[in-house]
């Protein structure tokens, strides 16, 4: 790995500076390799999850890195613009200006959830803003890695490395001498992303998730609020870094939303978890996760209802229904850890400031989701508690606006990337101050001349 990144930095040390021309050209490359390799990387997703639906990766995953490289290349001229910045009067006559950079080559190491999005999202933004790239998948994923691999020598042969391996290959991968490091996954492995990183100085952005909230509000309407929530939660069966991962409800909806949530989902999923659209859990590990936090809720005497009652599970397709948990301790794993599965615990509360107040005893999370239509409740939610990104009246799709950075806050992330946020990111802002022949600044050289010095300074901070 040393020498792929040895090998890159030479590479890109013979054109630091890519032109807008070769980075469109860049760009439209992914988005040919995407749209050739379409079917083998939903045929492989498929594979690796043991079930997903073909047209849920693309909703999720092809949709939004093709409209988000169409933003790219849109807009990518702007961004290279070298802009000017205001001169204070004092270093008159001269210019000052910001110039978008290249920072090198970048490593990204990309989560088995999305791997096909998390690949080609901060990679487009890596190669927007000049630099080479190194990838490392995934070992939960070897069948959609293998495509990706293919897609990526055959289109982008000099400009990425792909990198498969274990634990112990993240952990050399992150000690890299990489001119910046973006890591999605867990808080824990980013912690040792970060550590490692530290050694050589990288500067990081981390997309690592959490506990993200659903807060209904009395006023809400059920039969609006349900569905956009459940699609949040159900989708890759929740295996979202995004995906509700609690719900705080007034309590006399408790009744109401549980026969709603049912019915959505025998919309959604008429067959239960046999539906060809609904997806499996990625392998046995976090299946049995999953299971574990249901026995010890259950165990806990909490209230657990299935919202298939026919097929709730199906152990041997690793297939879990959603699951409503209510009542549980919060000394429960299913309010300590990330679920990152089809568990929605469920919390009751009798005003709005007992939610808000129980978000922010909380870790920061990526994603706060608010369903209400009263502005004035908006507004307080807004200003009053911290996330990475808000939905109100609607879960995950802020992920997918070319225009919004995504980034987590505290516990949940540091940095943003998507749309300019990430040409950013992997760039350098190089400040550039220039003077001609004339400069202000020979008045203030030594030796100085007391009086006049005292002169122009009085005139400098009047």
């Amino acid at each position: 790995m040393k020498q792929q990144l040895n090998k890159l930095k030479q590479q890109f040390s013979q054109s630091p500076y890519p032109d807008v021309a070769q980075r469109v050209q860049w760009l439209q490359a992914l988005e040919q390799a995407i749209r050739h390799y379409d079917d083998k990387l939903c045929h492989a997703l498929s594979i690796d999850f043991g079930h997903r639906s073909m047209d849920e990766t693309r909703l999720l995953e092809i949709m939004p890195t093709l409209s988000g490289i169409a933003y790219q290349i849109k807009n990518i001229k702007r961004w290279m613009q070298v802009k000017n910045h205001k001169v204070h009067y004092s270093y008159k006559p001269a210019s000052n200006k910001l110039m978008p950079q290249p920072l090198g080559v970048v490593g990204i190491i990309v989560p088995w959830n999305y791997p096909v999005f998390l690949t080609t999202g901060p990679l487009m933004a890596a190669l927007a803003a000049g630099n080479k790239v190194m990838l490392k998948l995934s070992e939960y994923t070897p069948a959609t890695n293998s495509v990706i691999t293919a897609m990526l020598s055959e289109y982008l042969p000099d400009q990425v490395v792909v990198i498969e391996g274990d634990a112990e290959v993240a952990a050399e991968f992150s000690s890299l001498a990489f001119d910046h490091l973006l890591f999605t996954g867990s808080g824990n492995i980013g912690r040792k992303v970060m550590q490692a990183a530290a050694a050589n100085l990288t500067p990081v952005t981390l997309e690592l998730g959490g506990k993200s909230p659903a807060i209904i509000t009395t006023d809400a309407e059920l039969a609006l609020a349900v569905p956009r929530l459940l699609f949040g939660k159900t989708a890759n069966a929740g295996q979202t870094c995004v995906a509700p991962d609690y719900l705080l409800l007034p309590r006399e909806q408790l009744n109401d939303f549980i026969q709603q949530a049912k019915r959505c989902f025998v919309q959604f999923y008429p067959k239960g978890v046999q539906s060809e659209d609904y997806s499996a859990i990625i392998n046995e590990q976090q299946y049995s996760r999953l299971q574990t936090y249901l026995a010890e809720a259950e165990q806990a005497q909490a209230e657990i209802i299935a919202l298939d009652d026919q097929h709730w599970q199906q152990a041997t397709q690793r297939k879990l229904a959603p699951q409503l948990v209510i009542n549980a301790p919060l000394e429960t794993a299913l309010w300590q850890q990330e679920i990152f599965g089809p568990i929605l615990p469920i919390m009751l509360y009798d005003n709005i400031e007992q939610a808000i107040s129980f978000v922010n005893q909380q870790p920061r999370p990526l994603a706060l989701y608010l369903f209400s239509p009263s502005s004035t409740l908006q507004q307080q939610v807004l200003q009053q508690t911290h996330a990475g990104g808000v939905c109100i009246n609607d879960s995950l799709m802020h992920v997918g606006q070319d225009d919004l950075p995504f980034g987590g806050i505290g516990p949940s992330g540091m940095g943003a990337y998507h749309g300019e946020a990430g040409f950013l990111t992997f760039s350098h802002q190089k400040a550039i101050h220039k003077k001609g022949r004339f400069s202000s600044g020979t008045f203030v050289y030594p030796p100085f001349n007391r009086a006049v010095f005292r002169l122009i300074m009085k005139w400098l901070l009047r």
